[in-house]
């Protein structure tokens, strides 16, 4: 069996709109343009501060504004959740990953306390053994640390393998020495360029992808 780490956003579940809608009531109160959704899934990956800096550059703002839009995003993240849906097969697949045995655990850069309360609503959370968020260390991904965190908190000294969709995720995997497994329909800003062992489209097809590493 196999200890089995997952990112959150782009992966797990389609967040992109509830995102969107926070950096839009953000811009709103600061009367500039509203971000669209394929700007926001472009925006994701990297943690709230990085995703706020995009936000500043695209609408020419003031940087001072950084800490203050921050907060802000930060305040409205937890409750950020009714429009967020996890991508087909993934609640069957991660149910099944755990009776079958294997050790599962989530190391997002979403922070911990939204990441676990979208995983509640969602109905996803039972399963995973580890929840490392963007804010569970003082480092996030692509960092090593977080994903090595994850992988060293959990009950067994087993295979170890992340599933991602970014070239954040990817970089992670590779600077950690982990295996990547690409889940191919998320947030990834191209189409090449990225390092994994393995690839999959669907969820139904991810227990079949990990035989291979047994």
């Amino acid at each position: 069996m196999a200890r089995i780490v997952f990112d959150l956003d782009g992966t797990l579940i389609d967040s992109a709109r509830d995102v969107q809608g926070i950096a839009n009531a953000i811009l709103s109160e600061l009367e500039s343009r509203p971000l669209s959704l394929s700007e926001a899934r472009r925006f994701m990956g990297e943690g709230v501060p990085i995703f706020v800096d995009r936000m500043i550059a695209s609408r020419e703002l003031d940087e001072a504004l950084r800490p203050r839009m921050v907060e802000r995003f930060l305040a409205l993240y937890e409750a950020a959740v009714e429009l967020t849906r996890p991508y087909p097969g993934v609640a069957e697949t991660l149910h099944a990953l755990a009776r079958d045995g294997h050790h599962l655990g989530l190391c997002t850069n979403k922070p911990e306390a939204p990441a676990r309360a979208v995983l509640r609503h969602l109905g996803l959370e039972e399963p995973f053994e580890i929840i490392v968020g963007g804010d569970t260390l003082d480092c996030r991904k692509p960092n090593p640390a977080p994903l090595r965190a994850a992988f060293d908190r959990m009950a067994t000294t087993s295979t170890r393998i992340y599933v991602g969709d970014s070239e954040t995720d990817a970089e992670c995997a590779l600077r950690a020495d982990v295996p990547f497994v690409l889940f191919t329909e998320g947030y990834r800003k191209g189409k090449g360029g990225m390092t994994c062992r393995a690839a999959f489209s669907s969820f139904t097809e991810l227990p079949q992808v990990l035989e291979g590493f047994a």
